[in-house]
């Protein structure tokens, strides 16, 4: 089904269009079919999503084109999210190896690691935890703007945390990141006065039950154990502040992405102080709270 030498951008109109006539759900590393087609395509080229921006006017070869126009069959018939039938996601232009065994890696406080935002908890030979960190994307994001620090990361499942090994031996980063499983805190070293955390971050499981029932196709294709938070979206976001504080250090922050649960924080926590850190999505995704005001 070769077609005749088109551009780059031709063919992503094509992709595009074969996507946006479907009941597909996008938001797992692309906001569009636009995004997606763009990914398909550069994916099929082996190259990165946003090398391909610079070469939309450049002739685009057949053959990887109709690799191209079967995947996005796929992606429409299966409703899986791309990056599992790609087998990779990416973020912050890193590319990170991606299957069924965790989340798809989407985080917004990968953004927050490249700001300012939290340089005054990434000192020097310092300590991080990455709570719920699934297949290690924000460990890894970490440990590569922050080589100097110990990155400790933490999950509940055996398989995500496969998956965060194979990532962390991609970016070779063996050495400065490691793993623990476990419900939370639970199987971490024990916290001492010199053996506590300047930085928690964390995206944890908090869909509310309500939302979890109406959930895309394409999210019910994740593992439901890294998504769902109870009836308020809560249940394990209280755990991890009721926990935190003893694994921190005295002038240390907890970060928590909360998604779109806000209004859910807010009623369950109505008394601690947090700060609301601005990203993409807003601010009132991801929430900023100091190791004195943690209960």
């Amino acid at each position: 089904m070769s077609q005749p030498p088109f551009s780059f951008n031709d063919a992503c109109d094509v992709i595009s269009d074969q996507l946006s006539n479907t009941d597909l759900s996008f938001g797992h590393g692309a906001t569009d079919a636009d995004s997606e087609a763009l990914w398909i395509l550069s994916h099929c080229l082996n190259i990165a999503p946003i090398d391909a921006l610079d070469r939309l006017e450049e002739p685009y070869p057949p053959a990887p084109f109709d690799r191209a126009v079967l995947i996005a069959q796929t992606r429409i018939t299966t409703k899986k999210p791309l990056a599992y039938i790609l087998g990779e996601a990416w973020l912050m232009g890193y590319d990170f190896i991606c299957d069924e065994r965790s989340i798809v890696p989407r985080s917004l406080i990968a953004e927050l690691i490249f700001e300012d935002d939290l340089e005054p908890w990434l000192p020097p030979g310092g300590r991080a935890l990455d709570l719920c960190t699934g297949n290690g994307s924000l460990a890894i994001l970490l440990g590569s703007y922050c080589p100097d620090m110990i990155i400790h990361a933490s999950d509940i499942s055996a398989p995500a945390l496969e998956l965060a090994k194979l990532n962390i031996e991609k970016y070779h980063l063996e050495d400065a990141i490691e793993l623990f499983c476990g419900d939370l805190f639970e199987h971490l070293p024990d916290p001492t006065e010199n053996e506590k955390y300047d930085l928690i971050i964390c995206n944890p499981p908090y869909v509310n039950s309500d939302t979890m029932t109406k959930l895309p196709q394409e999210y019910l294709k994740e593992p439901a154990l890294a998504l769902a938070g109870g009836s308020d979206g809560m249940s394990i976001i209280r755990k991890i502040i009721e926990q935190a504080k003893d694994y921190l250090y005295d002038h240390s922050a907890l970060v928590l992405e909360i998604g779109n649960e806000y209004a859910n924080f807010l009623q369950a926590f109505p008394e601690l102080p947090v700060t609301w850190l601005d990203v993409s999505a807003g601010q009132q995704q991801i929430c900023l709270i100091l190791s004195e005001d943690l209960p």
